[in-house]
């Protein structure tokens, strides 16, 4: 049985409204999920995120779901990425505080994806997991750390051509999941099974 318990922990500009679920056993290590786009209805209760937590618990770590700046119980305004960086980056310092030095695994859909992009750059993690990268709205650089991007080939939103051609300029691996749209109605179990496959030991 999962344990979850939902808090507030203190971030640069206020409180940031946190989901967190530990696996059963003993951990493996952490996951950080960002969800989609806070103007365009994203929270921490996408199905996406929701998701990508579940891989994580399936994988032995621990499912860590924040809402951004402005969503929910968090404090603050929507900040283009930069403020919702250092609130992650100021979440990860608390958790590991409390959890100890688990490795981290950091885990985005679309605009989520663009942010745990820029974690990436100041957080010492052991991967990163793009899904549904927003690369045709945001301006994304290389990442530093071992990155697979997921994206459907169907997106609607982020046209497939725009994920493969980042993931071929930066050398990044891309699956490309069949008939998927944006937010992989009809196939987040692929989804889920695709990500379990990149983060279990």
């Amino acid at each position: 049985m999962t344990k979850q318990h939902k808090l507030r922990i203190k971030g640069p500009v206020g409180p940031i409204e946190t989901v967190i679920e530990e696996p059963s056993g003993t951990p493996s290590g952490l996951a950080l999920i960002a969800h989609p786009h806070p103007l365009k209805g994203g929270s921490l209760d996408n199905k996406v995120a929701w998701t990508l937590a579940r891989a994580a618990l399936s994988c032995g770590l621990i499912a860590v779901r924040p809402n951004f700046r402005g969503v929910g119980d968090s404090a603050g305004e929507f900040d283009h990425g930069i403020g919702e960086t250092e609130d992650l980056l100021a979440l990860a310092d608390a958790i590991t505080t409390y959890y100890g030095k688990l490795p981290w695994t950091l885990m985005g859909f679309s605009f989520g994806a663009y942010v745990q992009h820029r974690v990436a750059q100041e957080l010492h993690a052991e991967r990163l997991i793009m899904v549904g990268p927003a690369v045709s709205m945001y301006s994304f650089e290389a990442t530093r750390i071992p990155t697979t991007i997921l994206h459907g080939m169907e997106d609607e939103v982020i046209p497939y051509h725009a994920a493969r051609e980042y993931a071929e300029e930066h050398a990044i691996p891309l699956i490309a999941i069949e008939g998927a749209g944006h937010f992989f109605h009809g196939k987040l179990r692929e989804l889920q099974t695709c990500v379990e496959s990149l983060c279990k030991p």
